[in-house]
């Protein structure tokens, strides 16, 4: 079983900077694809970004050059550093683990961005 928490969200205005944190447990963190995705009011979740087990990465469109994900193994955690945040950017923020075709959701954290 593994479990997925995730912090750092809260409220920033536009043009700020938000890092959320995806704290896994198991011992399967190191062979996982780590990603984070969002859902907005009304849409559907959809990927934000990815990290491999072999540190590709990732990106949404919508978010190249402004968020970065990053993993450290030896902390079991997955890292979103997001700047130049848009109001278009508010939604609940979900990690996701993802092997051997498992799936692994966190609760999700709120990030609001106002204008």
């Amino acid at each position: 079983q593994v479990q997925l928490v995730e912090s750092g969200g809260g409220l920033v205005q536009a043009g700020g900077s938000l890092t959320l944190s995806c704290a896994a447990s198991g011992s399967i963190f190191r062979r996982s694809l780590m990603s984070w995705y969002r859902q907005a009011p009304g849409k559907q979740r959809a990927l934000v970004a990815s990290s491999t087990s072999v540190g590709g990465t990732v990106y949404a469109d919508s978010v190249k050059g402004r968020f970065t994900i990053s993993r450290d193994n030896a902390k079991n955690t997955v890292y979103l550093h997001m700047t130049s945040l848009k109001p278009e950017d508010t939604a609940v923020y979900y990690c996701n683990a993802r092997i051997a075709a498992a799936d692994y959701w966190g609760q999700g954290t709120q990030v609001t961005v106002s204008s």
